[in-house]
């Protein structure tokens, strides 16, 4: 048997206290945790829990996405796989969980809610309540994913109705999600049986859903930043928080995961045992799942550190076996073979005109907003050429588009934003949540169909034209994942992030936040494959005014 123990000063979450010990780990498990006159200064204490991530949003599979977040002391995520059931059905979702079962790394799935989000766009596949009750039946899925659609919960729409009893009926938590929702309807939202929600952006609106029994996933991703809105939650409601990424993209994955919070916190003068309740012990008594706390008995999940001040981790510990040491993952690099669902044919530059239909002087535009996911209508003067709708570069309003991935020969849905500041080119990637089809945004049609082709050509990706040149990331994994290394991943999105940036985007994350705009069920305004559509009233309206 293997046997071995490691020392320092540990920080005892529940106990609330630092102590020198020594922990003894033997087949992966802590057999015993002795109080010592051990003078070393490292810090041992739980491992980092990531409490909602979509890990297809950082473009890796789920065993190269292990690889990087162990390095930051992550040992475990929450993670929704709808991303590649949108695109793949039931299939993705199992591929996923094939492929997590290749890394001590623990990945926790639960089974998505809503595919598609809505039926006012063109997804991959249809998880229907039949399907939910046997997903939630096997011992890989842990919980009922976010429910996005919130009005057929308040509503108490059939079909998500029977999706929240099966999650009941097995006794697993039901992850919300219910942007802006206040008051009343944050009650009844909650009522339903929704534990969770990650998608707050103002602290009343958290403070409302604590007060309706909900937990608050405190998001800090590559788009959606709502840390600064809701950390003072850390000293009123310690016991209701907890962190997420919810969509991290690889070269933002090099830099920090949970451990970027942690150190926030402690530098925003927050408690440090309330700060690592939120990191390490929340989500474990929220969802019920099995990572060790640093107690006997427990896997021998844990990190080292050098002190509470810098934070710097040292090592990782998963199940007993050291996977990260000083900055290193100690993780091989696991190969696969792709799944994908991509059926579409060349477009041409004609395909993306907007014809004028109408007398008015003004148009409906998207305002993108930095780190946000919700954006605002504007109504602004619409420019005119040939009796067709054009961007205007001066003014930032730009053309965007969202192409069926699916089914060939469908209309595309053209529309047109503010805020990505492109001088010229195009920029597109079929990373758009939830459906994932092609989405682009660009300056003028031909830039825009040859980003388009692009990714055609490759069956899924993220691209960058200039106007002449087109460069591309290829994800053959649902058009969303590569298998390739995660570091190489990193550089190659950087490079591409880079050359958005010379076409002139302000925009930290350009791609992610591209990958939003479709997303339905965040307001105000969206585009999907089959037209505009105001989240306020949750149905379609005309670009011209």
């Amino acid at each position: 048997m293997h046997s071995f123990s490691v020392s320092g000063k540990l920080i005892d979450i529940p106990g609330r206290r630092i102590y020198p010990a020594t922990v003894t780990i033997k087949d992966g498990t802590i057999t015993a945790i002795e109080e010592s006159n051990n003078v070393e200064e490292q810090h041992i204490l739980p491992g980092f829990i990531d409490a909602h991530v979509h890990i297809e949003s950082s473009m890796l599979t789920p065993t190269a996405f292990a690889r990087m977040a162990v390095v930051h002391g992550t040992v475990a995520t929450v993670s929704d796989p709808h991303e590649i059931a949108n695109v793949c059905g039931t299939a993705g979702v199992q591929y996923m969980i094939d492929n997590s079962k290749q890394t001590p790394f623990k990945i926790f799935f639960g089974a998505p809610s809503c595919v598609p989000a809505t039926f006012f766009e063109t997804a991959g596949a249809h998880i229907a309540a039949a399907s939910i009750k046997d997903l939630l039946d096997n011992p890989d899925i842990w919980y009922l994913t976010e429910m996005m659609n919130y009005p057929g919960v308040l509503y108490k729409d059939e079909e998500v109705m029977a999706k929240i009893a099966a999650a009941k009926a097995v006794n697993k938590p039901i992850d919300g999600h219910a942007p802006g929702l206040l008051g009343e309807q944050a009650i009844a939202y909650a009522s339903a049986g929704i534990s969770t929600d990650h998608e707050c952006f103002t602290i009343e609106e958290a403070l409302d859903k604590i007060a309706a029994g909900m937990h608050i996933i405190i998001r800090e991703g590559s788009a959606a930043k709502n840390f600064e809105a809701l950390h003072t939650l850390l000293k009123t409601h310690p016991e209701r928080v907890m962190f997420c990424s919810d969509d991290k993209h690889p070269d933002d994955l090099v830099l920090h995961h949970i451990n970027g919070l942690v150190k926030r916190a402690l530098q925003k003068g927050y408690d440090l045992f309330d700060v690592l309740r939120a990191a390490c012990t929340n989500p474990v008594q929220h969802y019920k799942i099995p990572v060790g706390q640093l107690k006997v008995g427990d896997a021998a999940d844990f990190i080292i550190i050098n002190n509470p001040d810098s934070f710097d981790v040292l090592q990782t510990y998963i199940g007993g076996s050291m996977v990260a040491e000083k900055g290193r993952p100690l993780l091989p690099h696991v190969k696969v073979s792709p799944i994908n669902h991509f059926n579409t044919n060349h477009k041409y530059p004609a395909d993306f005109a907007v014809p004028v239909t109408k007398n008015g002087d003004t148009i409906r535009v998207i305002e993108a907003i930095e780190g946000q996911l919700v954006t605002n209508e504007l109504i602004l003067p619409k420019t005119v050429v040939k009796n067709k709708i054009v961007s205007n570069i001066a003014h930032d309003i730009l053309k965007i588009a969202v192409v069926n991935r699916y089914t060939p020969d469908t209309e595309i849905a053209v529309a047109f934003i503010r805020n990505f500041g492109l001088q010229n080119g195009a920029l597109a990637s079929t990373v758009a949540h939830d459906c994932h089809n092609i989405i682009v945004v660009g300056v003028d049609d031909d830039s825009i169909c040859k980003a388009v082709n692009a990714l055609i050509d490759c069956k899924g990706g993220v691209a960058v034209c200039d106007g002449t040149d087109t460069r591309v990331m290829g994800l053959p994994i649902a058009g969303l994942m590569t298998d390739a290394d995660g570091y190489d991943v990193a550089a190659q999105y950087a490079s591409l992030d880079a050359k958005a940036k010379e076409l002139g985007t302000k925009l930290k994350a350009p791609f992610m936040t591209l990958s939003f705009m479709a997303l339905l069920v965040i307001p105000s305004l969206k585009l999907s494959d089959k037209g505009l559509f105001d989240g306020g009233g949750f149905k379609f309206t005309d670009v011209e005014v």
